[in-house]
């Protein structure tokens, strides 16, 4: 049998060094935005019992988990999301704390996505959740925290606004299954017109089919609300749509507000949001970097109710934007080069860790001879030897 001991599993991969650091780079800049507006860092387990994930209410297929079983024969899966386990935590640990609770988190996640979909099974992921606030000014504190965390890293990015209720309602009235509904959703999500229109040719028509035709299009600026209005039959609908213009409104007198559109196509694929749904593209990538929006009965379904609203960034998303467009963080070589004669090796040892106390960044050479670390030096681009004998002598490699 062929091993696989020279390869990664299919949709993971290895990172190298500049790859790393850009990732750091994020996670510490995005962490820093979350942590400065006053949101403190939990990590859940990477295995989770499936039952946090029921896709009864989750939204999230069985199919896209991997899953095995523990010592007791109980179904457990590999993170495939972080918001749910941060529910349940939420639910089960932090229930006493004073409400606002405001978390934030960076760790993996892991799916099992389709072949040639051309997305991760494995990626990193830092967000943040508001537990137990409702409202305008909840749903306005986690949206500018978004702007502010793209902007600090990602120029370019468009975010975009919308509302689980508004697709949610107008499906609902419609006379199609679950099935269905999900196929009319996938089409909307893609913007794939053809096969939103071929669908709902077998419907009968309604203004809910004609409202649901014209999804796709309703995106852009304020104008979008005016073009959208002659659709909305009842309050329910023209509530959502005013609640959505105060939002964005207020959102337009920030200082990122030229990266806001509204898309009332946005249907996010995950069945808890129930209010206001956002995501953030950028031009390189064909996925979302950016994931969020209120759900206040998740945490009802961990025994604690009350209102949420959060957003995960995809870390190696942005990290992959920033690499192709050449904003790589370099690998710098090290300051100093420290090579022990014989019998200085310690000593040698015990210097560098003294240049580094001095915030110098130094390697301990391991070689031989001092023409073997000048030639290595050479090589590596370091700059500076330090010689450790009886005394020590610098040479400067130019």
């Amino acid at each position: 049998m062929k091993k696989n001991d020279r390869i990664t599993p299919e949709g993971t991969k290895d990172f190298l060094f500049e790859e790393c650091l850009t990732r750091r780079y994020i996670e510490r800049t995005i962490g820093d935005v979350f942590s400065s507006r006053g949101f403190h860092e939990v990590v859940t387990p990477g295995l989770e019992f499936y039952d946090v994930f029921d896709p009864d209410f989750s939204g999230i297929s069985q199919d896209v988990m991997y899953k095995m079983s523990d010592k007791h024969g109980r179904l457990i899966v590999m993170r495939p999301d972080s918001t749910l386990p941060i529910a349940r935590l939420t639910a089960t640990r932090l229930q006493n704390l004073p409400k606002p609770i405001r978390l934030y988190y960076t760790q993996p996640i892991y799916r099992n996505n389709p072949g040639l979909t051309g997305r991760s099974d494995e990626s990193v992921q830092t967000g943040i959740e508001l537990l137990g606030a409702s409202g305008l000014r909840a749903d306005l504190d986690v949206i500018a925290t978004a702007l502010e965390a793209l902007g600090k890293c990602l120029p370019g990015y468009r975010l975009e606004i919308g509302h689980a209720g508004f697709f949610r309602t107008l499906a609902g009235r419609i006379p199609a299954g679950e099935n269905l509904r999900e196929e009319i959703r996938s089409a909307i999500e893609t913007k794939n017109y053809a096969r939103l229109n071929g669908i709902l040719d077998g419907l009968p028509e309604s203004r809910d089919v004609l409202a649901l035709r014209e999804l796709p299009r309703l995106f852009g600026g304020e104008e979008v609300f005016d073009r959208a209005s002659h659709l909305c039959g009842d309050e329910r609908l023209a509530g959502i749509l005013d609640y959505l213009r105060g939002v964005y409104r207020s959102l337009s007198e920030l200082e990122q507000s030229g990266q806001l559109m509204i898309d009332l196509g946005l249907v996010q694929r995950n069945d808890y949001y129930t209010g206001i749904v956002f995501s953030a593209y950028v031009e390189e990538f064909g996925d979302a970097v950016l994931l969020g929006g209120r759900y206040d009965n998740l945490l009802g379904h961990f025994g604690q109710p009350m209102p949420a609203i959060g957003f995960a960034v995809n870390v190696d998303a942005i990290a992959k934007t920033l690499l192709d467009r050449g904003n790589v963080c370099p690998v710098l070589p090290m300051d100093i080069l420290v090579h022990g004669d014989a019998g200085c090796e310690v000593k040698a040892l015990e210097y560098a860790s003294d240049l580094i106390s001095k915030g110098l960044h130094c390697e301990t050479s391991v070689f031989e001879t001092q023409d073997d670390a000048i030639a290595y030096a050479q090589t590596s681009g370091i700059k500076r030897i330090d010689f450790v004998g009886e005394t020590v002598k610098t040479i400067n490699l130019i």
